[in-house]
């Protein structure tokens, strides 16, 4: 059976980046993806950049109201079978990746997921995310595993269609609340064992820090409610003092 996937970037102002993001994904060896491009009318050279490659994407620039905006326009014109978000300076890890994902694909799976590497910003490879943080990638993830916060990678992520929300808007952790939700409908999700993307660390999240911490707690307390939201983040924060003092002790030695 022909399983189509949807690979949708988001981008403004992505000259930098934009190009490795689309050639990643126009090398893949797999045959049936549309790969949807949405820029949000950049002043500096992307949209010129995309245009390079536009006999072999579908593009748009417009402005939006943010990077949620344009996840939800891209989702709006998507057609494949499953939806996959690799945004500007993201890379498939191997150019085999999606052929060998969905080789373990069966028609009852709704959500295919695995690991990442983190990479700098000038491209050196760090190590994979369940290694360099305290998100370890569940054997089987299931929405509960997200109490502690975002243990899958959105890059790493494969969702069908059919059972995807929108995103909210206005919440810089809209992307925990978008998985939770696909989680909860999914009728089987697989781990492919497999490290899908490169993710370049940095990103909006990590530049308003204070302002996303809020948005999470928000975002957990809506699925877990007030009493066990509150548990859980007294443990987010030890894991989290527990993790930097382990690895100043690495770095030690």
């Amino acid at each position: 059976m022909q399983v189509t996937i949807s690979v949708i970037t988001v981008a403004y102002n992505a000259a930098t980046d934009i190009e490795q993001t689309i050639q990643s994904v126009l090398e893949q060896t797999y045959p049936h993806i549309e790969y949807l491009v949405l820029d949000g009318a950049s002043t500096d050279n992307t949209v010129n950049i995309v245009k390079k490659y536009e006999t072999q994407l579908k593009w748009q620039s417009e402005p939006d109201q943010g990077l949620y905006d344009a996840m939800n326009k891209g989702l709006q014109k998507a057609s494949g079978d499953f939806v996959l978000f690799m945004n500007a300076g993201d890379v498939f890890y191997q150019n085999d990746v999606l052929e060998k994902v969905f080789a373990q694909h069966t028609p009852d799976t709704d959500i295919l997921y695995g690991d990442v590497m983190m990479v700098s910003e000038q491209g050196k490879k760090l190590g994979l995310r369940s290694q360099l943080t305290p998100h370890r990638l569940p054997e089987k993830l299931s929405w509960k595993d997200m109490r502690f916060g975002m243990v899958v990678s959105h890059q790493a992520f494969i969702a069908r269609r059919s059972i995807v929300p929108a995103y909210i808007e206005n919440n810089l952790c809209a992307d925990i609340d978008w998985v939770i939700q696909c989680l909860k409908k999914s009728k089987k999700t697989l781990n492919t064992k497999t490290v899908i993307a490169g993710f370049q660390t940095g990103g909006l999240s990590r530049q308003r820090h204070r302002e996303s911490l809020e948005d999470r707690y928000r975002v957990l307390q809506q699925h877990f409610g007030g009493r066990e939201n509150f548990y859980n983040h007294l443990w987010i924060g030890l894991r989290a003092g527990w993790f930097k003092l382990s690895r100043k002790r690495q770095q030690r030695y």
